[in-house]
């Protein structure tokens, strides 16, 4: 048996051939496999359970369904869809994930998270993540809004990101080695999988003790970015879109 892991398509109806490719994975590659799980910003944006028709999300959500009745399907929220809730895993059948959680994947210790929270660099999105998504006062106050004024406080917050993007270096938006370090000490894994930064690859770390492994998702723009693990190893592989 085979688990796939897969994060940052952020999917939106302006991308519908990404929607399409997501489509064909989950009905030829990932129909096969024992587990699957989504690391994170499978939407480009995602403003709350009621507003998947409005988002035009119906049919992804129910291709997710349709698998989730034969594969065992995870989801674990990343800065794109933190707002994610029950009724998401209610109708698409995938179990929701805390971010950073340890699994047994063929016998190997193994930290699964969106990747974020180690890109320590970057100041502001770090208060993002303290300011938003991981404050449950803003968060139940943001989906109490009416889905027109979340969309357009979506889109706002969009359009701030993209600006600081293209104000700060690309490496301060990539994990820093000591966070990375850290969070293998903090959890005792000697293997992470992690999207995110959209920079594929896979690193080496020496220690004293073991060799430490940490694989990163790419994201679907151009190309897709699947990470294919069994009792012989893990992959990463890419396909056209």
């Amino acid at each position: 048996m085979h688990t796939y892991f897969i994060s940052d398509l952020h999917l939106t109806p302006e991308r519908p051939e990404v929607s399409k490719a997501f489509f064909t994975f989950l009905q030829t590659q990932a129909i096969s496999a024992e587990r699957l799980y989504i690391l994170g910003d499978l939407f480009e944006f995602w403003i709350g359970d009621d507003a998947a028709s409005m988002l035009g999300a119906d049919a992804l959500l129910d291709a997710m369904s349709a698998i989730s009745k034969h594969v065992d399907c995870y989801f674990l929220p990343g800065n794109r869809d933190f707002l994610v809730r029950k009724s998401f895993t209610e109708r698409t059948g995938f179990k929701l994930l805390a971010d950073e959680t340890v699994i047994d994947l063929y016998g190997t210790k193994t930290l699964l998270l969106h990747g974020d929270s180690m890109c320590t660099d970057d100041i502001a999105h770090q208060q993002f993540r303290a300011q938003m998504m991981t404050n449950k006062a803003f968060c139940e106050g943001f989906l109490e809004l009416t889905i027109p004024q979340r969309i357009e406080q979506a889109k706002q917050a969009r359009m701030q990101s993209n600006e600081h993007k293209s104000q700060i270096s690309m490496g301060i938006m990539d994990v820093t080695e000591s966070a990375v370090l850290s969070t293998f000490n903090k959890y005792k894994v000697s293997q992470m999988i992690h999207g995110h930064t959209h920079r594929q690859n896979t690193h080496k770390y020496d220690t004293d003790e073991t060799e430490l492994v940490r694989y990163v998702l790419g994201d679907w723009h151009a190309t897709n970015s699947i990470l294919r693990a069994d009792e012989h190893g893990l992959v990463i592989s890419n396909q056209d879109i």
